[in-house]
């Protein structure tokens, strides 16, 4: 299953690290696009999407479906 979330917040490239390390950390074997510019995390993976969501809220960033 892939998801498009909407990120706001990563304004560098620490902070798309972050977000990736927070998807990585719910699932290691995800397949992620992240696209700073743009706002957006597309995920594919077979767990929850609020999952995600909650990883990152947790890094400091606001997640939304």
């Amino acid at each position: 299953t892939t998801i498009t979330l909407t990120i706001d917040g990563m304004t560098c490239v620490h902070c798309e690290k972050a977000v990736q390390k927070a998807i990585k950390s719910i699932d290691a074997e995800a397949q992620t696009t992240i696209n700073r510019p743009a706002g957006t995390a597309c995920i594919t993976s077979e767990q929850p999407p609020d999952m995600f969501v909650a990883a990152i809220v947790k890094e400091g960033y606001s997640a939304s479906l």
